[in-house]
C-alpha cells in the first residue's frame, strides 16, 4: 500500500525477482481498458513480463464496485494459492483493501426514486452531512462532506432498509481466511510526494495522455457522470477539452488532485492497523524479502 506516487507498482514488480509471488491490482482506475497514461498504468512491457491481475477488466462506460472487486480478488487470490505463489496485493484505493479485510454488509440495491430526492435536496448546503449526523453520526464522522456520493449512498441505505450503514456493517460475519502480511511506503515527508506527484504530472501530460482523453471524448457515449471520466487527471482533460479551463489551469488542477487523493491515502495508512512501515521505495525490497523470509520459516517449524 501507500500514497499514488511512491513507487508501489516498481516495487511490487521488483519484488517478483526475489519472492514467488503473482501480483493482483488494487486500483479502481487501472480496470479501465483504454485509460493507460492518466493512470500510469504498467506499461505493456512490465505487464507482458509481469502480469498483473484486475487491470483492464472493464470499458470505461462500466461501473465496478468494491463488492465486485472482492468476489474478484478472491478469486484471484485463490487461483495463485493453487498454484503455489503468494498472492501480492498492489495498489492505492485503500476502500478495496479494506473490503477484503473486512468484508461488506449486505446491503439494498439503489432505489432511484430516493436518490434523486436527495439530489434534489443537495442544493442546500450540507444537508446530506446533516441528514447523514441525524440517523448515522458515526458514518458522518468517518465520510467528509463534501463526498456526496457515499453520502448519498448511506442516506438512501437508511431510508430503504431503516437500518443505519453502521448497523449493517456490525452485522457482517465475514472473515478473510488467510494469513495477511501488510506493507505500506510512506513518504518521509510533505514535500517528496508532492515532488514526486508533480514530477508523474508532467510526465503524463509529456506522453500524449490529451489524444488519450481526446479518444474517449469523441467516442460519443462517456461523460463525466461516470466514475470511470471522473478519475484524475481524466475529468480535467475532460474540462479542458470542453473548454471550461484553460491547459494552465487543467495543470494545477490535476496536481491539486493527486496531491488532495495522496493527503486522503495517508489518513487511511495513518490510522491502519498491524502495518509494516517503509520508508521510501528504495530499501523496501530487502525489507519485505526478510520479514517473508522470517514468516516462512516459523510455518516450515
Amino acid at each position: 500500500m501507500g500514497p499514488t506516487a511512491c513507487g508501489k507498482s516498481q516495487v511490487a514488480i521488483n519484488l517478483r525477482k526475489h519472492l514467488p509471488i503473482e501480483l493482483i491490482s488494487v486500483d479502481s482506475a487501472l480496470i479501465y481498458k483504454g485509460m493507460d497514461i492518466g493512470t500510469d498504468k504498467p506499461s505493456i512491457f512490465d505487464l507482458l513480463n509481469h502480469p498483473h491481475r484486475l487491470i483492464n477488466i472493464k470499458d470505461p462506460i462500466e461501473s465496478y464496485s468494491a463488492s465486485e472487486f472482492l468476489n474478484d480478488a478472491l478469486s484471484e487470490i485463490s487461483d495463485i494459492i493453487k498454484s503455489n505463489k503468494i498472492p501480492c496485493l498492489v495498489g492505492g484505493t485503500m476502500f478495496y483493501y479494506k473490503t477484503l479485510l473486512k468484508g461488506l454488509p449486505i446491503l439494498p440495491p439503489s432505489n432511484f426514486k430516493i436518490r434523486e430526492y436527495l439530489l434534489q435536496k443537495k442544493i442546500e448546503k450540507n444537508f446530506l452531512h446533516e441528514q447523514l449526523l441525524l440517523v448515522d453520526p458515526i458514518s458522518a464522522i468517518r465520510i467528509h462532506k463534501n463526498d456526496h456520493q457515499r453520502l448519498l449512498r448511506a442516506l438512501e441505505i437508511f431510508y430503504i432498509s431503516g437500518k443505519n450503514l453502521t448497523e449493517l456493517t456490525n452485522e457482517n460475519n465475514y472473515k478473510l481466511p488467510y494469513t495477511v502480511v501488510q506493507f505500506a511506503i510512506i513518504p518521509p515527508n510533505k514535500n517528496w510526494i508532492n515532488e514526486k506527484i508533480k514530477l508523474r504530472v508532467k510526465r503524463i501530460l509529456n506522453a500524449n495522455f490529451q489524444k488519450e482523453v481526446e479518444t474517449l471524448f469523441f467516442r460519443g457515449d462517456l461523460s463525466l457522470k461516470l466514475p470511470s471520466i471522473r478519475c484524475i487527471g481524466y475529468r480535467q482533460m475532460w474540462k479542458y477539452l470542453e473548454y471550461k479551463i484553460s491547459y494552465r489551469d487543467m495543470f494545477y488542477e490535476i496536481i491539486y488532485a493527486t496531491r488532495k487523493l495522496a493527503k486522503h491515502q495517508l489518513t487511511w495508512l495513518n490510522k491502519w492497523k498491524n502495518i509494516n512501515i517503509l520508508k521510501s521505495d528504495l530499501n523496501a525490497i530487502q525489507i519485505i524479502t526478510k520479514i517473508f523470509k522470517i514468516i516462512i520459516n516459523k510455518i516450515s517449524i
